[in-house]
């Protein structure tokens, strides 16, 4: 059955367009979908058709109603998943690096959306044909703590928690560099890069702010490398690259942001091999915790370092701790 949403525009409120007001009571709705309903005539002001840019002055009543979703076109696939919470209305999974979230060009199947699918049968609909129950994401070759939901009022609920920046998003990250002060934070507009079309930068266009956290783990002197925690308060697409390459401390290992290169110059020989064994990034978002919609219960998820990562930071440890004896 479809579901409706009415909603009132105050009459205290400065004028805005139709489809931004939209936007932000219902975060988990892209503007595009927003503009398609409008379209299609799904999004009534005092109970009339109106156009996406019309004006709101106040005292108006918009009517939303959210059709059930369709079958996505992305079809399911049996590819493992390690599951590590899942009731009926989200799943919280431990993606591992190399796996793409959601079909795109270059990946029309084998993404976690095509086992989502299999797994769960059904998930939300308003990520769309090809992402449905994605609310974020983690890069391709980026590990750890993910969540998906299974319907659209969980979807719609939890990306007001990512919005808000309620949702505690911790990762763990090399660096080439040593990282100073011990902790800090680097607040910045990030965009798509101007002149690559893969890549983000804070000199992109059409930027939104950016904000990191981070607190140092380890210094590795002799091999000029930074182990950090990051705390994240927004989601942008690759905000961890871009603000520590930025800084001259690309991620180790990342090939996209000048990480590969450094690494491929460090002198420890067994270090370096262990280094070009990861997929890509050094990078692992180890914990994930946010408010259950439905319970309101806070619930908090950790992944461990995948094994190439795990096994890169222990020989670090061990050589560093024989050459403090």
């Amino acid at each position: 059955m479809d579901e409706a949403r009415v909603l009132v525009f105050s009459e205290e409120r400065q004028p805005e367009r139709l489809d931004l007001f939209v936007g932000g009571e219902m975060p988990g709705v892209s503007r595009v979908q927003i503009k398609r309903l409008i379209d299609e005539g799904l999004i009534l002001v005092d109970g009339a058709p109106s156009k996406a840019s019309a004006r709101l002055r106040g005292g108006e009543e918009i009517r939303i109603t959210l059709p059930d979703p369709q079958p996505a076109n992305a079809q399911p696939e049996a590819i493992p998943l390690r599951v590590l919470y899942e009731d009926s209305d989200l799943i919280v999974i431990d993606k591992p690096a190399g796996l793409v979230v959601h079909p795109a060009a270059g990946h029309a199947s084998g993404t976690l959306v095509n086992a989502l699918l299999y797994h769960c049968g059904d998930l939300s609909g308003i990520g769309g044909e090809l992402r449905p129950g994605i609310v974020h994401r983690l890069d391709k070759d980026t590990s750890g703590v993910m969540v998906a939901t299974k319907n659209d009022a969980t979807h719609i609920a939890l990306a007001a928690q990512f919005k808000a920046h309620t949702v505690n998003r911790r990762y763990l990250a090399l660096l080439h560099g040593l990282l100073t002060p011990t902790s800090g934070q680097i607040d910045t507009e990030i965009g798509r890069h101007p002149n690559h079309r893969l890549k983000m930068s804070s000199q992109g266009r059409q930027t939104k702010t950016a904000v990191t956290h981070w607190k140092v783990q380890s210094l590795y002197q002799a091999d000029r490398l930074s182990l950090v925690e990051l705390r994240l308060e927004t989601g942008r697409t690759h905000q961890i690259r871009v603000h520590f390459s930025e800084r001259n401390m690309p991620l180790v290992h990342d090939p996209l942001y000048g990480g590969k290169i450094r690494t491929g110059a460090l002198q420890d020989v067994q270090l370096k091999k262990l280094a070009q064994t990861l997929p890509g990034q050094a990078l692992h978002a180890r914990l994930l915790g946010f408010v259950h919609p439905r319970s309101q219960e806070y619930l908090e998820f950790a992944s461990d370092l995948p094994p190439a990562f795990a096994e890169l930071i222990d020989y670090l440890t061990h050589k560093y701790t024989d050459e403090s004896l």
